[in-house]
């Protein structure tokens, strides 16, 4: 199965009202406001696909070890590619170069991860699907020869990561076409065909020829557009609006987008009452109570930054010098290195107009138990207490309330120092790591 908390049913609508969405946050309102342009033309699509990561860390309470979730990453979800390739390294090391050192590591059983496989196959899948009965290019006369579409950013720093899925791809039977293209040549390369809203790529390279290659794109993988930088003018949004009308399925779309925001999982995580039932109970709603149980275990506890009642004890905490020392406060960002820890949390706060907080979450730490291991970073070794993050990949393509695909696609280990408050492996703080079952 995909990792928990999948938004296949109705999407980011957990809860989210234009109002609740926006709540002075600008990015994210261009988002929803995406959404409603294309609803308001009507969408030309009913496949979404999601290649999903979610991240765990392992939380000690009073001497009990427990799995807690720390994010559910809809959009980017890197490191898939690198993964593989860990694993690979830590399986032949574990089998040539471990038995010999002079403290000889054996049997250390390094488990491997196969998300190239496995993500590969989502994107795949999509790409089959798109030309069946239920698929949005089902029907029409194959014009042009079709492709998927890697959106990237324009100054892309994760390419070897990504360039992994293509030579997966490119091992298909038949192989599978792949180009990338950064988000701010969107415009300039793609089009919709206004009645069957087909998404047009032509290659940048043949532009000058007599004949240009043109290709009809059966899927958007975005690896970019998740963060503001990703749009510094109104184009770039109608760039975004332009591959969401379309009818090529979108790894993700806008509002699958907006489903893995902070807040939504601060409403997934607000524990039932006695007068309100848990928001979650609606994703389960045929399931074993037991099993509802045992999904909200996973999750720590989160709290809104809002007006609520819930909101204002938050920020009550939030800005008290003790008490925030147990928080840390997050956007919703993805990409790392973006949150707000412990005593920073109110000099932060005073930065910010209240009328934003509420685009906030305060979320309690997650405490994991002391160990020590060997960290290689930027060529040098560092020897000292770590923490580790362990993120199990997913992919799900879903339609008009039916799941079409969905399983496990892999994990990634990321290890950092135990004094690092941040842990992503791009911006710098982590480092890739396996996983050894004991």
């Amino acid at each position: 199965m995909a990792p928990s908390l999948c938004p296949c049913r109705n999407s980011a609508q957990v809860s989210l009202t234009s109002h609740r969405v926006k709540n002075g946050d600008d990015f994210v309102a261009n988002l929803w406001d995406v959404h409603l342009r294309v609803k308001e033309g009507g969408y030309a699509h009913t496949l979404s696909l999601g290649l999903f990561r979610s991240d765990y860390m392992v939380h000690e309470d009073a001497g009990l070890l427990q799995v807690k979730q720390v994010e559910f990453n809809t959009i980017a979800s890197s490191f898939g590619g690198l993964s593989s390739q860990t694993t690979q390294l830590h399986q032949f090391l574990a089998a040539t170069e471990y038995p010999l050192l002079e403290k000889p590591l054996e049997g250390l059983g390094v488990e491997e991860s196969k998300s190239v496989e496995l993500l590969a196959n989502g994107l795949a899948t999509a790409f089959e699907v798109y030309d069946q009965p239920s698929g949005p290019g089902f029907g029409r006369r194959p014009k042009w020869p079709r492709c998927i579409l890697f959106v990237v950013q324009d100054a892309e720093r994760n390419v070897f990561d990504q360039t992994h899925l293509q030579y997966q791809l490119a091992k298909h039977n038949p192989p599978i076409p792949v180009f990338r293209l950064p988000f701010s040549g969107i415009l300039a390369h793609t089009r919709v065909e206004e009645e069957s809203r087909q998404l047009l790529y032509t290659i940048p390279r043949t532009s000058s020829w007599p004949t240009q290659k043109t290709y009809e794109v059966a899927a958007v993988y975005f690896r970019s557009g998740y963060d503001p930088s990703d749009y510094p003018t109104q184009e770039s949004w109608d760039a975004r609006y332009q591959l969401e009308r379309s009818a090529a399925i979108k790894c993700p779309t806008v509002l699958t987008q907006l489903a893995g925001m902070k807040k939504v999982q601060q409403v997934l995580a607000t524990p039932q009452s006695a007068s309100a039932p848990s928001i979650l109970s609606r994703f389960l709603p045929d399931g074993d109570p037991s099993d509802l149980a045992a999904l909200s275990e996973t999750f720590t506890n989160i709290y809104p930054m809002d007006n609520s009642a819930t909101g204002l004890e938050a920020r009550t905490m939030a800005q008290d010098p003790e008490r925030c020392q147990a928080f840390v406060l997050k956007p919703q960002r993805e990409g790392g290195g973006n949150n707000i820890y412990k005593g920073a949390i109110p000099g932060f706060l005073k930065s910010v107009p209240p009328s934003h907080w509420g685009s906030y979450i305060l979320m309690e730490l997650i405490k994991p138990p002391p160990a020590r291991n060997i960290i290689l970073r930027n060529g040098k070794l560092e020897e000292g207490g770590v923490i580790s993050e362990l993120g199990i990949y997913g992919t799900c393509i879903w339609g008009n309330k039916e799941i079409l695909h969905n399983e496990e696609a892999g994990y990634l280990l990321r290890t950092k120092g135990d004094k690092s408050e941040e842990g992503g492996v791009a911006a710098g703080y982590g480092c890739m790591d396996s996983v050894t079952l004991v």
